[in-house]
């Protein structure tokens, strides 16, 4: 039996469990609680690995991997910054997500300053998400390219198509579930590959880390203040802490699985723990780009990498046993459909909740509706896959592209938990100008990635708050005035 039959054999398989899973989950679906919100009912735990596997796309799986074998040890500080913020998160963010019943992550700003803001801030993330995840579709496209033998389009078709199956039929119960189960594989199959690579490294992890001081590719602290560079450890430990805290706690995406928990305490429970387990495997993930250098300083590629994001899918592809490469090609799926099964739900559960001026249909209707504008969402991620060619670094890219728009909306946030009074029109506007800020700063500036999502957030509160404190006087004033014979 050839190579390319057992891989595809395991790929297939993995394919029919998770649909199959899919299926079984998506029984007994009454209204769009039980589709978008698995009926508030789900596993502290369960949330706390889906979180896991939602922020952990292809791009975790060849990207990191990439920094390690080009730079150094230099992005656990971005992780333990994310630790950081997954604590302010769950301390600040997750009781006010708790405090009545809502949907969706913008409602909360609806209580606040009105319906406006709320749809604004919706729109900023259907449009930065369905981009970023656009990338990491486009990613898993080439790595898969890499590993198999199939074309740009088949590849993206293929991961679009299996995971909106069983997103449409399981909903977030499906996706919770399912993102658990493959965090499970392609941590398995990340452990396996490095099981591979120390075991045919000469001499072993002894000579690897002769190799790896050498080259200085064990260094992790970098103290320096240089604002153009973005694995520093302050840009590190603030950008990824501001990140996670605009991701984590404001982004529909990941409140999602929030608001899915049964209570406030099991919320915050699962975005600590999700913490400690990304940093886990950032570790493993970088240990492993480490181990690919040392590796091809041992055996020259026979061709030259076009680009670093080749090198862990190379390696898979031409060094691994066929069943067992199957078994990281089937751990490559994962990572993407983990990230965009979540994707699709979140943005067809803000798009119903955030934009319906009406109830509505109910049920079935509903339940419906729903699907529908769960495909059309996947239709857009894979359209901006197809566009992604020209991005650059696809892991820099994605997280780019996420640190522009979530700052702005998380210096909303904030306004909003710390009960400041401003006008709806006043907060799109502070809005809009953090976004034009940060997008300035990346494209006029050589300010690091990791510092765009604190500038948003800053520029966007301060002057929030500066304009509502004007406000508050005007209305004082007024009041006054009107009140005086």
């Amino acid at each position: 039996m050839s190579a390319a039959v057992i891989e595809w054999s395991v790929v297939l398989t993995y394919f029919a469990l998770t649909l199959w899973l899919g299926s079984r989950l998506g029984r007994d679906q009454r209204d769009l609680e039980d589709y978008f919100l698995a009926g508030r009912r789900t596993p502290w735990f369960a949330a706390s690995l889906s979180i896991v596997g939602t922020e952990t796309s292809t791009l975790t799986f060849v990207g990191v991997p990439a920094i390690a074998f080009t730079g150094d040890l230099g992005f656990l500080q971005v992780a333990a910054g994310y630790v950081l913020g997954r604590f302010l998160v769950a301390w600040w963010l997750v009781p006010a997500y708790f405090e009545g019943t809502i949907s969706t992550a913008y409602e909360l700003l609806a209580h606040r300053f009105g319906d406006p803001v709320r749809r604004f801030s919706s729109l900023v993330f259907l449009v930065s998400r369905v981009l970023a995840d656009g990338v990491r579709l486009f990613a898993t496209a080439l790595v898969l390219q890499a590993l198999l033998p199939m074309s740009l389009w088949l590849a993206i078709l293929l991961v679009t198509g299996v995971t909106l199956s069983y997103t449409m039929r399981g909903g977030l119960r499906a996706v919770i579930w399912n993102d658990a189960v493959q965090l499970v594989v392609y941590a398995g199959g990340a452990g396996l590959a490095a099981w591979f690579l120390l075991r045919d490294l000469p001499g072993g992890w002894p000579a690897a880390s002769g190799i790896l001081a050498a080259a200085g590719k064990l260094r992790v602290f970098d103290f320096g203040w240089d604002w153009s560079r973005p694995y520093t450890f302050y840009a590190g430990l603030v950008g990824g802490a501001v990140l996670t805290m605009a991701t984590h706690g404001t982004d529909q995406m990941f409140v999602q699985r929030i608001l899915a928990c049964r209570s406030a305490r099991d919320a915050r429970k699962a975005v600590v723990a999700s913490g400690l387990i990304v940093f886990a495997q950032m570790v493993l993930f970088l240990f492993i780009g480490s181990l690919l250098f040392a590796f091809y300083e041992a055996f020259p590629p026979a061709s030259p990498f076009a680009s670093a994001d080749q090198v862990f899918a190379r390696f898979i592809a031409t060094e691994m046993p066929p069943g067992l490469g199957g078994l990281v090609i089937a751990a490559v799926f994962a990572a993407a459909m983990s990230t965009l099964s979540s994707s699709m739900s979140s943005l067809a559960s803000a798009s119903t909740f955030d934009f319906r001026r009406a109830r509505g249909p109910s049920g079935d209707g509903a339940l419906r509706r729903s699907r529908t504008l769960t495909a059309a969402w996947a239709i857009a991620l894979a359209g901006v896959a197809a566009l992604a060619r020209a991005w650059g670094s696809v892991l820099e890219a994605g997280l780019t592209i996420t640190s522009i728009t979530f700052g702005p909306v998380l210096g909303v946030f904030l306004l909003a938990v710390l009960g400041r009074r401003i006008r709806a029109g006043t907060v799109i506007g502070v809005m809009v100008v953090g976004l034009l800020g940060a997008t300035g700063a990346r494209l006029f500036t050589s300010l690091a990635w990791t510092w765009l999502t604190p500038l948003g957030a800053v520029v966007t509160m301060g002057l929030g708050w500066l304009l509502g404190r004007s406000e508050t006087f005007e209305e004082e004033t007024g009041r006054r005035n009107s009140a005086s014979p």
